[in-house]
């Protein structure tokens, strides 16, 4: 399960962090809600546990930008100090899936966070989204944009493997073994793949997703460099 955890106070997010990986959870943080809102727009997570006050734009805004792109269905916990029910209740308008008050203690946060997960593992679409790249696991729908793609059954598995990555590089080996296992072709098919991939992929859009690292693999990221 892969958590982001957006919260300013370094020491708040260096115990959660510590005290979730130790649960063994995958984590990746920010500190600041412009930088949580691009991990969190950008990545794939089951859920997100979100502090309402930050720097740059506040949990809230987060919350409602995430939702309102339609398709982010990511459960997420707010964390506060405030504990007024105006408070409480707007987070819960925005989107929010639960509340939790400051200071908590680290084994509820875990156990609101597996609550939270029961919940939402039988309701929520299984899909994975890159930028303005969405797809689906369940239905094998893609899409950019909001335009449908067509992939075939190998396109498929390759843009699987690319966007369970992203924005890490992915080797060349590494997508040979997930297409084909010990049984790989000649080493002009994976070139071959990739070239269809981003014919219906990148072609039609002005900004492209597929980037080559010549000599090492292959990375599906907004920007060339990943960041």
């Amino acid at each position: 399960m892969r958590i982001l955890v957006i919260e300013d106070n370094r020491d708040i997010l260096a115990n959660i962090l510590d005290y979730l990986q130790l649960k063994g959870f995958t984590v990746d943080c920010a500190q600041d809600g412009l930088g949580g809102l691009h991990l969190a727009s950008t990545g794939h997570y089951d859920l997100i546990v979100l502090d309402i006050m930050l720097p740059g734009i506040d949990g809230y805004q987060v919350c409602k930008r995430l939702r309102e792109d339609g398709h982010n269905e990511v459960p997420i916990l707010m964390l506060t100090a405030r504990d007024a029910l105006d408070d409480r209740l707007q987070g819960l308008n925005v989107g929010a899936d639960d509340y939790l008050i400051k200071p908590f203690a680290l084994s509820e946060l875990v156990a609101r966070i597996e609550a939270i997960l029961r919940r939402s593992q039988g309701s929520r679409k299984r899909q994975m989204k890159v930028a303005d790249l969405l797809y689906n696991l369940d239905t094998l729908y893609v899409s950019r944009a909001g335009r449908p793609l067509k992939l075939n059954p190998i396109g498929l598995k390759l843009l699987a493997v690319l966007m369970q990555k992203s924005p890490a590089v992915v080797r060349r080996q590494a997508l040979e073994e997930a297409l084909w296992g010990d049984d790989s072709p000649d080493s002009d098919s994976l070139r071959s793949h990739i070239h269809q991939l981003r014919q219906v992929l990148d072609k039609p859009f002005p900004t492209p997703l597929l980037h080559t690292l010549h000599g090492v693999g292959y990375r599906l990221a907004e920007h060339a460099n990943g960041v």
